[in-house]
């Protein structure tokens, strides 16, 4: 269906404490544009970003309905401390839909000023709902009052930085810095797994930036829709402009942490030069650093050197230069390469900007796809970008590939024609440029993990339970890019998620294994239910994770929960405070996240998941599947196998040791899961209890007849 022409005058809401109390809502399908009030129980019980997002998402959907459905909607919202240009980290959005890759709620975090511009426009959430067959450019602008379509010019093109750019220029009038563009690109049409992009000016270079919200597949929802790209236009923006209850509170909290990442960041990662690039070389130093789909945990393992992804590889390339994607934020950590000159596909031998590589980038499409190549990992980051690819799920995806290739399970007459070997760089990339055309064995590497099993099993007759173990997904998503064999909680982390394997909501696998900050299973079980509700409060708020624990207080150590950072976790509670008026501490920002946590998993069960036998993680994850990954770490697991299970190794067959240790850690897993359920207030099968949901506050009837039949 053809959308009609619409165009609405409106009054901008002002901000107040943090809020303007409006939502916008946008359906394609009939064209009508309505502006909502907040109730204030949303506002009190949701607190703004990913809780926003849900309750829009919760009260527009079934339980029927799919991703592909009209009624879908994507949700985007940023929060009540979202768009503080003095606190650093403070330009989050949170975009929420029901994914084509897990069939349940996803939400994913991304920069790139859309959600403070779109709450200084006047409004604390988008929703857009419905089709049409005609692409659309939609544009809310904040600063003459309008919400109107426009058609998209068959000119436009269809990668996402011809989308950006136009725009930019078409609706920045005389300020291209007044603008912010959500969009996304042709692979998002042929895939699971589109991104989606979301910029901002970069008035020193000149040119549009952009960050991502990656996971889940959300770009494929906003292709399916219609929808070309999604406009903000926003006034000014000023300490001013979130209207803070206390102003002074405000800039006294934000100074200290600014200050503190001022002194400490040059000295400890130096995030404000390289980035998560500095990551690569510690990931393998401590093997954690997935290689060739997650069988090895470093690139020793085949011949090669960790630096040559890590911080100095990048230092070199990274264009100098101020890099927030926010402003203010003083860990300005989104780099760049400027000028780099592309080797393949549709634009071989221009030079471009490339927003990146960060570290799961790296880790994705290189060192897991068996490539320890900058310059490889730079131009597939590029087009990933451009084409509105997820290079997590890329690089997971044809790294499961990868070794399906090398096992025999699939051959160059499936893959036409391409030898999709470990540390075949022309392939890879040939992928991704098929995921663009719509057109080769891209098209079924871009179905994503979970499906190619399918496809491989029923069409190909590949071994679906080896498949299955390395297969590296849970709950249809693609793993982000750590290894997790000797480390129990970030086997927690997750095969326990909400959404799926994505270490945005327990990120414990540095803490866990670099620092030993929890040592015994009673520590990693409280973790995994303290760290998924704070890291959700940054969700609800608007704000990013890395000022919390990626510069750290010198005397952090030896404070009493170093994993925590609790000093920073106090700065949080008064920042909260200092913007809303309401006066909370480090236990009401757990009680906050509570709220939504559960609500979420709630939805997940209203979907027909969300319980105990959906968490669950293949079985590399949590140890060697093939014999080649048992020796080359005989030493450890020969050891595991007499301290831990008091066997003798010297006297068991390889297989017989495999399924021992295999059988312990399994064990082990189902375990944890129950310690985790039981600290979560959850039932043995993953549902939150009745009792929990009426002490949260939530027992209206709908949400306690989803939980009913599983009590």
């Amino acid at each position: 269906m053809a959308l009609k022409a619409t165009s609405i005058d409106y009054i901008p809401k002002g901000v107040s404490r943090g809020y303007t109390d409006k939502t916008l809502k946008l359906d394609l399908s009939t064209g009508k544009v309505q502006i909502k009030d907040v109730p204030q129980r949303m506002k009190d019980r949701f607190i703004g970003g990913k809780g926003y997002g849900l309750y829009l998402l919760w009260n527009a959907v079934t339980s029927q309905t799919r991703w592909d459905s009209p009624e879908n909607e994507i949700c985007i919202s940023s929060g009540p401390l979202g768009g503080t240009p003095i606190y650093p980290g403070s330009g989050k959005s949170i975009v929420v839909t029901i994914s084509p890759l897990t069939d349940q709620v996803v939400d994913s975090n991304v920069g790139g000023y859309f959600g403070p511009y779109l709450k200084f426009a006047g409004f604390d959430a988008i929703e857009v709902q419905g089709m049409t067959d005609d692409p659309i450019i939609a544009v809310i602008d904040g600063v003459d009052g309008k919400v109107f379509f426009d058609k998209a010019p068959k000119d436009i093109g269809n990668g996402s930085n011809e989308i950006t750019k136009y725009c930019h220029e078409r609706y920045g009038k005389d300020d291209l810095r007044s603008v912010s563009v959500v969009s996304t690109g042709p692979a998002a049409e042929h895939t699971r797994f589109g991104l989606l992009n979301f910029s901002w000016y970069d008035i020193g270079r000149k040119v549009c930036r952009i960050k991502q919200a990656g996971r889940g597949g959300i770009g494929t929802v906003l292709w399916r829709k219609g929808l070309k790209a999604l406009v903000i236009r926003s006034p000014k923006v000023s300490i001013e402009s979130n209207d803070p209850a206390d102003p002074q509170a405000l800039r006294a909290v934000s100074k200290a942490h600014s200050s503190e990442i001022i002194e400490l960041d040059p000295k400890q990662n130096e995030m404000a030069k390289v980035g998560t690039a500095h990551l690569p070389t510690i990931m393998d130093d401590y093997d954690l650093l997935p290689t060739c789909n997650f069988r090895f945990g470093s690139v020793k393992d085949i011949g090669s050197d960790a630096q040559e992804i890590g911080r100095e590889a990048y230092r070199k390339r990274f264009d100098p230069g101020f890099d927030g994607c926010w402003m203010g934020c003083t860990v300005a950590c989104a780099h760049g390469v400027r000028d780099f000159e592309l080797r393949t596909g549709p634009k071989k031998g221009q030079k471009v900007f490339v927003d990146g590589p960060e570290y799961e980038t790296i880790a994705g499409v290189g060192s897991n796809c068996g490539i320890v190549d900058a310059d490889h990992i730079i131009e597939m980051n590029y087009y990933c970008d451009n084409y509105g690819l997820d290079t997590i799920s890329v690089g997971t995806a044809t790294a499961f590939v990868m070794e399906c290739f090398e096992n025999g399970l699939i051959d160059k007459k499936r893959t036409g024609g391409l030898d999709l070997r470990f540390g075949s760089k022309d392939a890879a990339l040939e992928l991704v440029h098929q995921m663009a055309k719509g057109k080769g064995f891209g098209v079924v590497v871009g179905q994503g993990v979970r499906e190619m099993k399918r496809i491989f099993s029923e069409r190909f007759g590949a071994d679906l339970a080896f498949m299955n173990d390395i297969g590296m997904e849970s709950k249809g998503l693609e793993f982000s890019e750590y290894m997790t064999k000797e480390s129990l909680a970030q086997q927690g982390g997750y095969g326990l998620t909400l959404k799926g394997p994505q270490h945005d909501e327990a990120w414990l696998i540095f803490l866990d294994m670099v620092h030993n900050f929890m040592p015994t299973f009673e520590q990693k079980a409280e973790a995994l239910h303290w760290f998924p509700m704070f890291r959700t409060w940054f969700g609800l708020c608007g704000l990013c994770k890395l000022p919390w624990n990626d510069i750290v207080p010198l005397d952090n150590k030896q404070t009493k929960e170093p994993a925590k950072v609790m000093k920073h976790v106090q700065w949080y509670a008064e920042y909260f405070t200092s913007v809303t008026g309401r006066k909370v501490d480090p236990d009401g920002i757990i009680a906050m996240s509570e709220v939504v946590y559960n609500f979420q998993r709630v939805f997940n069960i209203r979907m027909g998941k969300g319980r105990r036998e959906h968490d669950t993680v293949p079985y590399r994850a949590m140890g060697p599947v093939t014999e080649a990954e048992y020796l080359s770490r005989k030493d450890r697991y020969d050891g595991q196998l007499r301290d831990l299970l008091g066997l003798d190794p010297e006297n068991m067959v390889l297989k017989g040791k495999m399924a021992a240790l295999r059988k312990y850690r399994e064990a082990r897993y189902e375990s944890l899961k129950d310690a985790v359920y039981a600290r979560r207030g959850w039932n043995r099968d993953g549902v939150p209890t009745i009792e929990k949901l009426r002490a949260l506050g939530l027992d209206e009837p709908e949400v306690v007849e989803t939980v009913r039949p599983y009590q």
